[in-house]
């Protein structure tokens, strides 16, 4: 079946918002760690996109993975994966899926709390204990520190009483904040857990492990923190704290792997045309309306466009992820615009999400020429935080995901694994 209206073809299922993901980006970003942090290993962070192809592609270049949760770690347990290559990194586990990680074997996990260990002593008095500590995370989009992390002050007793639980501590680990943009907070964090190394050495502990967490910039722009820019500091504070070899170094990257590979397309499928200023109260507001157009006295209508993705869904790293998207035309009037700017003029303009909830606004400060409904946005860099956490709140699908690679080189590890 086929609608005509206005020039606006929309088939059956054909107008739903999509996600195209490139795994080619996910690969490249596997080689630029691999180049700049070649003694770190990255563990995964999965909770940032639990994407099976991302997940798979990972699994093949053998990378490790940090799990928060049992449904996590099954589902990689599921995928093949070791459990020697999972750390259940998640400072304050439920009692229950403590005992599912021993019954599977996954013995690497966080603590920072006395609490914490008395648990794992009932559940798990086998696995090998990884100290998280508190770090500086001021210059963090996420922060983290007010809820894990135990203060320098409070990480002698901790390792005491994991001495007379008879439980076994073999490193440190620690997370700067997510989206961290100040490099050296990095090296501050390395100098805390040279201190703790040294505690664990007078209680007669044997480290041997350093979590460096994640918190890892994926951009490449200039006028940002570069992963690069903190690779140049974070290499060199490791090795010079950390020089023997028989200390193994792993990191718990997430949107440095995902952010970037994930592009969502949405379809414009309703719009309102209202003043500029938005202020009802405007006496002079001189206004002419036909069914396509509405001018303000100025000649500068601002738009509400309503688009069919929104804060429930991919869209919810808005919310609990403090980021901020800008919209691109893909499609205008039948024409396929990726990539490329329009020289019209550009109005003020709201977008929304599809649901009947207010706070479902993903930019009230939009800047794009007027478009029309069955028109075509896209947002790039939708790869982290967004997907893992969307709903179906108001009976609206999730969007669907197509995978594509910029890279050859892809396919044939993907085959090979």
């Amino acid at each position: 079946m086929r609608i005509h209206s206005k020039g606006y073809n929309c088939e059956v299922e054909s107008d739903n918002a999509f996600i195209v993901a490139d795994l080619g980006e996910i690969y490249r970003q596997h080689l630029r760690w691999q180049t700049h942090l070649p003694r770190i290993k990255p563990f995964y962070a999965v909770k940032c996109n639990t994407d099976p192809m991302l997940l798979k592609l990972l699994i093949a270049l053998e990378t490790g993975f940090d799990c928060a949760s049992k449904t996590e770690i099954q589902t990689l347990l599921d995928l093949g994966v070791d459990p020697s290559n999972i750390i259940y990194a998640n400072p304050c586990k439920q009692g229950s899926f403590i005992r599912f990680a021993a019954e599977h074997d996954v013995k690497m996990m966080t603590f920072d709390n006395a609490e914490e260990l008395h648990k794992i002593k009932r559940f798990f008095p086998n696995a090998q204990l990884v100290i998280r500590i508190l770090t500086d995370d001021s210059k963090a989009i996420v922060k983290l520190s007010a809820k894990f992390g135990a203060s320098l002050d409070n990480t002698g007793f901790l390792l005491q009483t994991a001495r007379e639980l008879g439980l076994n501590v073999i490193g440190v680990s620690f997370h700067v904040g997510s989206g961290c943009y100040d490099e050296n907070a990095y090296v501050d964090a390395i100098n805390r857990a040279r201190f703790v190394f040294d505690q664990a050495v007078e209680l007669g502990f044997n480290f041997h492990l350093l979590d460096v967490g994640g918190g890892f910039s994926y951009s490449h722009k200039s006028d940002v923190i570069t992963f690069e820019k903190i690779a140049s500091v974070l290499g060199p504070a490791v090795d010079k704290c950390f020089p023997s070899n028989n200390i193994r170094v792993i990191a718990e990257p997430g949107r440095y792997y995902a952010a970037s590979a994930f592009t969502i397309a949405t379809h414009i499928i309703a719009r309102r045309i209202v003043r500029r200023d938005l202020d009802e109260h405007v006496p002079n507001m001189d206004v002419v309306q036909d069914e396509t157009t509405l001018v303000a006295g100025d000649d500068h209508p601002s738009f509400m466009y309503y688009i069919n993705d929104g804060l429930y869904g991919t869209f919810n790293c808005i919310l609990y992820d403090h980021q901020i998207v800008t919209p691109k035309i893909l499609m205008k009037g039948g024409k396929f615009l990726f990539g490329k700017t329009l020289d019209e003029p550009e109005y003020n303009c709201f977008i929304w999400g599809p649901t009947c909830d207010s706070i479902d606004c993903i930019t009230k400060n939009g800047s794009l020429p007027e478009l029309l409904p069955g028109d075509w946005l896209y947002f790039e860099e939708m790869g982290a935080y967004t997907i893992s956490a969307s709903t179906k709140f108001n009976g609206f699908r999730r969007s669907r995901i197509i995978y594509t690679t910029t890279d050859p080189h892809v396919l044939a590890i993907l085959d090979d694994s």
